[in-house]
C-alpha cells in the first residue's frame, strides 16, 4: 500500500479491500476447466460468483451504472477467452479482477482519450509536480469530514475520466506512481498531480454536498 495511505479521511471512508489469497481459490479448477472446454452452464456460474465484486470495480472507473455494465460484460467476455492463460498457481479472483481494470482503463482510451482530458483546455500532460503542490497547500488545514462509503464512491463517479482512473489506481489497486505513469503513458509528476487534484475535488463535492443536507 502506498505511503500514508490510510491517513486521508476520504480514504478511511471508502470500503476496504478484502486481501485476496494468494493461489488458486477451492473448488474452481472444474469450473476453469468447464470454461476452458466452452461449457455455458461452467460461464454462467463464473459470471454469477464474480458479477457483484466485479461490478462494484466497474462503478468506481465510470460515470454511471450502465456504463459499468457495459464494461463488466466486455471484461467478461475478454475472460473468458483468455482462460486458458490462466496462470493456476495464482488467485482467480484476482485475476479477473485484473482484467476488469484493464477493460475500464481501454474503454476510455477508445472513447476519444476521454481519460486524457481533464475538462479544460490543458490536457493531462500539462499537469506536474508544481500542481500537486498547489492542491496539498490549498488542503491543508481543512477540518475532518463526517462521511459513508457511499458518499465517497458517489462523488467519485462525478471526477473527470483522469483524476478518477489515477486516483482508483492508486488507492484501491495500490499501484505507485511510477506504475500507474507507465500504465498510462505519462510522467510521475502527472499521476501525482492527478491524484492530488482528485483528492481536493472529492472534498469540495462532499463539502458542499454536507451542507445542503
Amino acid at each position: 500500500m502506498p505511503p500514508g495511505l490510510a491517513t486521508d479521511p476520504i480514504e478511511r471512508r471508502l470500503p476496504s479491500m478484502q486481501p485476496v489469497e494468494a493461489g488458486l481459490e477451492p473448488g474452481l479448477e472444474p469450473l476453469i476447466d468447464g470454461c476452458i472446454a466452452g461449457e455455458r452452464r461452467s460461464q454462467q456460474r463464473v459470471y454469477e460468483l464474480y458479477y457483484g465484486k466485479m461490478l462494484a470495480v466497474c462503478l468506481r472507473y465510470t460515470k454511471n451504472t450502465d456504463q459499468a455494465k457495459d464494461i463488466l460484460q466486455d471484461g467478461f467476455i475478454k475472460v473468458f477467452r483468455s482462460m486458458d492463460r490462466f496462470n493456476r498457481s495464482g488467485s482467480f479472483e484476482g485475476w479477473v479482477r485484473r482484467i476488469m481494470v484493464n477493460t475500464a482503463i481501454d474503454h476510455f482510451r477508445r472513447t476519444k482519450n476521454a481519460y486524457l482530458l481533464l475538462g479544460e483546455e490543458r490536457s493531462i500532460e500539462d499537469f506536474g509536480d508544481q500542481d500537486e503542490e498547489d492542491v496539498l497547500e490549498d488542503s491543508a488545514g481543512e477540518e475532518e469530514l463526517e462521511l459513508r462509503p457511499a458518499d465517497v464512491i458517489n462523488a467519485m463517479q462525478k471526477l473527470t475520466p483522469a483524476y478518477r482512473t489515477v486516483f482508483n489506481l492508486y488507492v484501491f489497486e495500490e499501484m505507485t506512481h511510477k506504475e500507474i505513469a507507465d500504465l498510462l503513458g505519462i510522467n510521475v509528476g502527472t499521476s501525482k498531480s492527478n491524484l492530488a487534484k482528485a483528492k481536493n475535488n472529492l472534498k469540495k463535492m462532499l463539502r458542499k454536498e454536507h451542507k445542503l443536507r
